[in-house]
């Protein structure tokens, strides 16, 4: 059974969340520019209304993203108004790589601030790594000395919140030990499918805002389109809502422009809580992102299960 705490009445409709550690608020959709193009997240920005842009080094569309951003505010929207995500990738978490990490992100993205900075995976990988990677290419993580270099950067006003994707609550933990600046926000797979309780509430607990990716991992299921078609809205639809009416933020990955401008229609209506109950219990639980292509060598180490990667938790 979901964890009824988990359930939040007040952000059926929230329109955007306010992040604890500054009082600033991020919007409650975002949208995901993994496989995107300049005219895809202009569509989206000036378009689609979507005012929280999320994006990583790995993604390597940083450029068209940037791009984009300086369309959009051509075009009118103000950069004040834009909420901009961006990820710290594995071969850069060191210390001594983290502030030329964002120097080349903040150029890519031509802008001098980032709203938000994740440490994309809690692992270290050597530059070139292979996918899945060779033995000894994946490395413990100096998560102090990265996470001290990340509060410089907040300290210097060129980013304004630090935070996590991918932890464990021993990962968590463990950071929460030392941390100075606390992180404002976690990003998690989290859907129907792959409800991550454990973490949503260690979060809540700590003060430190949630945001799902992987938010349609669980799109055919047959509850989830049973669910749309009694709503008369897209299983995509449904599934973001969903996330809003746990108290999460939600990325939505990119997609054609039709389904840019629909799937961002989430207010005004919600899921009844019957319907809500029902997606919030589904039995067969599995991450859809798992890690193994990442980091797990089964043969030669030093991480040779998922399980590991989850530090596992799971």
């Amino acid at each position: 059974m979901a964890d009824a705490s988990l359930i939040n009445e007040d952000a059926k409709n929230a329109v955007s969340f306010k992040l604890s550690s500054t009082g600033r608020s991020i919007p409650a959709v975002g949208f995901g520019t993994c496989k995107s193009t300049t005219n895809s997240v202009f569509t989206a920005i000036v378009e689609g209304g979507y005012r929280h842009i999320d994006t990583a080094a790995q993604y390597g569309v940083q450029e068209e993203v940037g791009r984009a951003l300086q369309s959009a505010m051509e075009a009118g929207v103000e950069r004040r108004a834009m909420f901009v995500t961006s990820k710290i990738w594995c071969s850069d978490l060191s210390p001594d790589r983290v502030r030329a990490a964002l120097n080349n992100t903040l150029r890519d993205l031509q802008i001098d601030c980032l709203d938000l900075y994740l440490i994309h995976w809690p692992f270290v990988v050597k530059k070139g790594a292979s996918m899945p990677p060779k033995g000894g290419e994946v490395m413990e993580l100096e998560m102090e000395g990265v996470w001290k270099e990340m509060e410089k950067l907040v300290e210097e006003n060129l980013v304004r919140h630090i935070g996590i994707s991918n932890f464990t609550l021993n990962k968590l933990n463990t950071l929460l030990s030392f941390a100075q600046i606390k992180p404002s926000l976690s990003q998690m797979e989290m859907h129907p499918g792959w409800r991550n309780d454990k973490m949503l509430e260690a979060c809540k607990n700590n003060g430190i805002h949630v945001t799902a990716y992987s938010a349609l991992g669980s799109e055919n299921d047959p509850t989830v389109e049973r669910v749309a078609k009694k709503l008369n809205k897209s299983p995509a639809q449904i599934l973001a809502k969903w996330a809003l009416q746990r108290g999460t933020s939600v990325i939505i990955p990119n997609s054609d422009t039709n389904t840019i401008k629909e799937n961002i229609q989430l207010f005004g209506w919600e899921i009844p809580n019957q319907d809500f109950q029902a997606l919030s219990t589904l039995s067969h639980q599995k991450r859809v992102v798992d890690g193994e292509d990442l980091f797990v060598n089964k043969e030669e180490g030093p991480i040779t299960s998922v399980a590991q990667v989850w530090d596992h938790e799971d």
